[in-house]
């Protein structure tokens, strides 16, 4: 604002303090406190995944629940994201330049949207830690769980896909091991085996095994290792249990990880939206700390 003095001849310009000229927006801030966030969000995550490795186990009975482990992981992001993002968001409303045209609670909106972008851009750049922060704990609980449901359950997920030599599934092939057990007989040959496996094959993955597969496979038993038909007919059943009993097992703990994956995206939601009001509220008060000079005891910091 220019001022004229006519009675000296001297003109007086005055300039407000902090005259903001430009964007309002503050990247430098903002990129600083997502680094911030970011980092704060990779410790903690480390330390989580940690955390998450001690609740599993490869042995059944001996690992904590999927539901108990997708909980735990949830809580833990919550946590992460908010301390995380309150952090950031905190520095970066300290660091802003405010600009003085406006009033206390436009400066407060101003201070609070920069936390928002404090939150966007560190999600941006955490966006694979915090993938790999989701899956880390559910995954490993996942295969601990598949792996109670044995080689065969291997065989099964082989048979879905369709890929492979039936004869060379090692599942498979143990099956054909234990079904011509026997020392009489005669010896196995490599197209006997493979035309067992086949039928094993297709009646695992059309969920029926026929009666006149199982007395064909029977006299291929009997013939072999010598044992009578009736013995052999109840090796075929017990195979034919077996399998489709590991078959369940594998898929109860897909159905498992699936509800598991359901809990985590919801805590995964539920934790970016309550992050991203933390941030606006952490930079408005970071702003308002700047602008009172307050001082954090401990960090020596000085006036």
């Amino acid at each position: 604002m220019s001022l004229g003095d006519t009675t000296s001849g001297v003109t007086i310009v005055e300039t407000g303090a902090g005259e903001k000229t430009g964007s309002y927006v503050d990247w430098a801030a903002i990129i600083a406190g997502a680094v911030l966030a970011t980092a704060i969000s990779f410790v903690l995550i480390t330390f989580g995944s940690a955390l998450g490795l001690s609740l599993t186990s490869p042995y059944e009975g001996e690992s904590t629940s999927l539901w108990g482990i997708a909980l735990a992981a949830g809580l833990w992001l919550l946590w992460v994201q908010v301390s995380a993002f309150g952090a950031g968001a905190y520095i970066t409303g300290r660091l802003r330049r405010r600009a003085y045209d406006a009033t206390e609670h436009e400066s407060d909106i101003r201070d609070g949207s920069h936390g928002l972008l404090v939150w966007g851009v560190g999600a941006l750049l955490g966006a694979f830690l915090a993938v790999s922060s989701l899956g880390a704990a559910t995954s490993t609980a996942a295969n601990a769980v598949s792996n109670i449901a044995g080689g065969a359950a291997s065989a099964v997920g082989g048979i879905a896909s369709g890929a492979g030599n039936a004869a060379d599934n090692p599942a498979i092939a143990g099956y054909v091991d234990r079904l011509f057990r026997g020392q009489a007989g005669q010896p196995i040959t490599p197209e006997t085996r493979s035309e067992v496996g086949r039928i094993f094959t297709s009646s695992i993955a059309d969920g029926e095994f026929k009666n006149e597969d199982r007395d064909y496979v029977a006299g291929l038993i009997a013939q072999n290792a010598g044992i009578p038909q009736e013995e052999a007919r109840a090796r075929v059943d017990q195979a034919v249990a077996t399998a489709e009993q590991a078959e369940q097992a594998a898929r109860d703990a897909a159905e498992a990880a699936r509800k598991t994956a359901l809990v985590v995206a919801f805590f995964t939601a539920a934790s970016l939206a309550v992050s991203a009001a933390v941030a606006f509220f952490a930079a408005g008060l970071g702003g308002r700390h700047r602008d009172e000079g307050v001082i954090i005891e401990g960090l020596g910091i000085r006036r």
